[in-house]
């Protein structure tokens, strides 16, 4: 009876050191997630736009960190930098050359711009890196640390900490920077915002530095933690964060980052419990219930669109 007893207190603290370990998981890939879909909700919050070429800014990022690690043999947060500082350049880039000149067209036009943003830099990394999978160089050592029966190690920290410093800057500029209280005015009425004197065209590119950046963070971040990397990598990771950006209330930054660790944990207890086949699946019908059932998101305000 003793040992019957051990023996079931004992499996139960395994299902619950499993449990534990996998929401460690989630919170990993969760934090990629969440820098992935700030972007799509800055954009959004701004100028209305769904920027589908934003999962590919984040490829070009793995890639760009790669061959400086790789080519360069630069370390590892210096790769992390240059790549932020090239996003966010080719994101600005972008908006100029392909947003910028439909800002008064419908929003089917400047989606369809947006999905053929994001096949143009698929094929260019193609054709100038090759389509096949790449491995990504060790650029951390990675060092495991155990208490009671849970792993963390040295990528999971790196990662969490990165993200979380690079979320906490973005609240500062956003809501104690001059820069950052136009960003939300135009967000709010950009007409009013431009009769105030307030340069709408600096702040909407201002708005995809600050996104690209990010993407290009967690381009180097992801490419660190699954070790390897493509071309194609962008597009998954994109609609998830996409995803995440509609379940926290796209348009809204906290929701984003919500919505990121929300999806990541759902994504990683789906995997780690049998569901691997069906976990994108799972992700995508967390967006349809959202949809239905609290359009606006988690955080976001019911509103009624102007026609």
């Amino acid at each position: 009876m003793k040992e019957s007893f051990l023996c079931s207190r004992r499996k139960e603290r395994c299902k619950m050191e499993n449990l534990v370990q996998q929401l460690i998981n989630g919170i990993s890939l969760g934090s990629i997630y969440a820098l992935i879909a700030l972007g799509y909700t800055m954009v959004y919050g701004v100028i209305k736009l769904i920027n589908f070429a934003h999962g590919d800014i984040y490829m070009v990022g793995a890639y760009l960190g790669y061959a400086l690690i790789q080519n360069v043999g630069l370390g590892l947060f210096p790769a992390i930098l240059i790549s932020m500082i090239f996003c966010a350049i080719l994101g600005v880039v972008i908006e100029k050359i392909a947003y910028k000149p439909l800002r008064g067209a419908t929003r089917v036009a400047t989606l369809i711009t947006a999905i053929g943003v994001s096949y143009l830099l698929q094929n260019v990394m193609i054709y100038i890196m090759g389509p096949e999978v790449k491995a990504f160089p060790t650029a951390l050592i990675v060092r495991n640390w155990t208490f009671g029966g849970v792993t963390i190690n040295s990528q999971q920290i790196l990662i969490f900490l990165t993200t979380v410093i690079l979320m906490i800057a973005l609240q500062v500029i956003v809501k104690y920077t001059k820069m950052g209280k136009a960003m939300r005015a135009v967000s709010t009425d950009p007409e009013a915002a431009q009769l105030m004197g307030i340069n709408v065209d600096n702040v909407i590119s201002f708005t995809f530095v600050l996104g690209s950046s990010l993407a290009g963070a967690a381009g180097v971040l992801v490419g660190i933690y699954y070790n390897s990397i493509s071309p194609l990598m962008g597009v998954t990771p994109g609609l998830k964060a996409f995803v995440a950006a509609v379940f926290g209330g796209i348009g809204i930054i906290p929701g984003a980052m919500v919505g990121g660790y929300v999806i990541g944990i759902i994504e990683t207890l789906v995997s780690a419990y049998g569901g691997s086949m069906f976990k994108d699946a799972v992700v995508y019908l967390i967006l349809i219930i959202i949809l239905i059932v609290k359009p606006s998101g988690i955080f976001g305000k019911n509103t009624k669109e102007k026609v």
